[in-house]
């Protein structure tokens, strides 16, 4: 499972010698309390960092938090006014995430006491302008957060970028696996791996499916007994694959590959996979279940080769760690043209992820009519109502696209008793024409993460920390307007 907690941001604050030492020593009390505070309502530890006053000392630092894996990123606070050309070399050098918390210490001004001595201490209004104007000069990424340190805005917009600071750390140097290679003729799941890698830090690499049926086949009978056992305790089997039923064999063959799988990916020490059924020499069935379970722990997953989609579900899972609802791989798979009642399901052969299940989750067996193998074991439940989006990346030649619709996802008006897969049903935001016309007109692609625990803001934030071109489709989107947005960033990305 994925921990957040071995992860931290540093809070530095920004000041200048030209105050005096009393107002130094004043600021650091001040701004202890402020990492205090973040530190105790943001999802990761927030370390205090003594108050910078010269470029020696923000470099320095700059330079140790490019050094500490577990540094995922810097909360960079003026208290004072702190001349910006001390922080150029440091920005120059900085290879993490920065926030900028455009925050003072105090909430009210003291109207009774204020005098020219608090003015000189607490000068973030006029600071951070100072700050934000060497960071636009030097193009720096950053995310701007503004209100007071102890708002729960504050609060819940920091988390928002510490969790996807977490999602960049964990791509870096990050081990993505091809068991076979990309569904043939289809273009969308193509892509410039050493682009990626250059882009986003993590590496994708094939490997052969005889290497993992080889892993496969070594799995013991008492390995597949106590997995089994698993099953039988967190899902309802259906009757052919319980004890003496009919395909109880398949069962164990689903068993069989899931540990094998597991095993291939700790082994390999990767966080991500992809498969197809166009390549499963020497495996009995396509994983279902195994994929399901797998990308329940946190694993990112591709169907047919979709690299980028299975590095995209595993950020998404980062970010969304220990938040209610969950993150699955999907595909947009048909619609309901119901006057005045569009809407799209969503689901896949077999792999969509149990994290967002609502209510009985079944085990079940039925024929894929795809890929020419035995007949796979998959995990069957619908998805919860409420709110939720689809985010993929697509590779647009000169650049990496990701593109996000809003979605409300509803329950199904039936009971869908012969659709043998998970499913979640959902309206697209503004409307499924516009919605959908700007997707295409986007280039996005037919496999996508899906999500109910993460919205848009962190999805704009991992673009921003990534440098990469952002699309977002919501309530409030028009197509002419969308089209123009195509036409600037053509422009922009060029």
């Amino acid at each position: 499972m994925i921990d957040l907690t071995h992860y931290e941001a540093w809070f530095i604050t920004g000041s200048q010698h030209l105050y005096g030492p009393e107002t130094l020593e004043e600021v650091a009390v001040h701004s202890q309390e402020i990492a205090k505070e973040l530190d105790a309502k943001l999802p990761i530890k927030i370390v205090f960092k003594p108050v910078l006053t010269g470029s020696e000392g923000i470099y320095k630092l700059v330079q140790e938090a490019n050094n500490t894996p577990n540094c995922v990123g810097l909360i960079a606070w003026m208290h004072t006014f702190s001349p910006a050309k001390m922080w150029i070399n440091g920005l120059k050098i900085m290879q993490k995430p920065l926030a900028h918390l455009h925050t003072q210490f105090n909430r009210d001004i003291p109207w009774d006491t204020i005098n020219m001595d608090f003015m000189n201490t607490n000068q973030s209004a006029h600071g951070d302008r100072e700050f934000g104007f060497i960071g636009a000069r030097m193009g720096i990424k950053r995310k701007v957060v503004v209100g007071h340190w102890q708002d729960a805005a504050v609060h819940n917009s920091l988390s928002i970028w510490a969790r996807v600071a977490s999602a960049w750390a964990d791509w870096q140097g990050a081990k993505f696996i091809r068991f076979g290679d990309n569904m043939r003729y289809v273009a969308v799941t193509e892509g410039d791996k050493v682009e990626a890698e250059i882009k986003f830090g993590y590496s994708v690499n094939t490997y052969g499916v005889g290497d993992l049926v080889a892993v496969i086949d070594a799995v013991t009978d008492a390995q597949v007994d106590e997995l089994i056992a698993t099953y039988e305790q967190e899902y309802e089997l259906a009757a052919d694959l319980q004890a003496g039923g009919a395909q109880r064999d398949s069962l164990r063959d689903a068993a069989r590959i899931e540990t094998g799988m597991r095993k291939f990916l700790q082994d390999t020490g990767a966080k991500g996979f992809t498969d197809t059924f166009e390549d499963l020499h020497g495996m009995v069935q396509l994983p279902g279940i195994a994929t399901q379970r797998l990308m329940a722990e946190g694993y990112g997953f591709g169907g047919e080769g979709d690299w980028k989609t299975s590095a995209l579900v595993r950020a998404m899972k980062v970010m969304g760690a220990g938040l209610p609802g969950g993150n699955s791989f999907m595909e947009d798979y048909t619609y309901h043209f119901a006057p005045g009642n569009n809407q799209v399901l969503g689901s896949h052969m077999l792999e969509i992820c149990p994290s967002i299940a609502e209510g009985k989750v079944r085990a079940e067996i039925h024929p894929l009519g795809i890929g020419g193998k035995a007949d796979p074991v998959r995990l069957v439940f619908n998805c919860p109502a409420g709110e939720g989006l689809n985010a993929t990346i697509v590779d647009m030649g000169n650049r990496f696209r990701l593109i996000v619709n809003e979605v409300t996802a509803v329950a199904p008006e039936a009971e869908l008793p012969h659709l043998p897969v998970a499913r979640v049903l959902w309206k697209v935001k503004p409307d499924l024409a516009t919605g959908a016309a700007a997707w295409i007109l986007a280039g996005g692609a037919h496999h996508t993460g899906f999500s109910q625990n993460l919205t848009a803001e962190y999805l704009e934030d991992f673009a921003e920390i990534a440098g990469i071109e952002y699309l977002i489709i919501d309530a409030d989107t028009k197509l002419r307007t969308f089209k123009n947005e195509l036409r600037f960033n053509e422009v922009a990305f060029k």
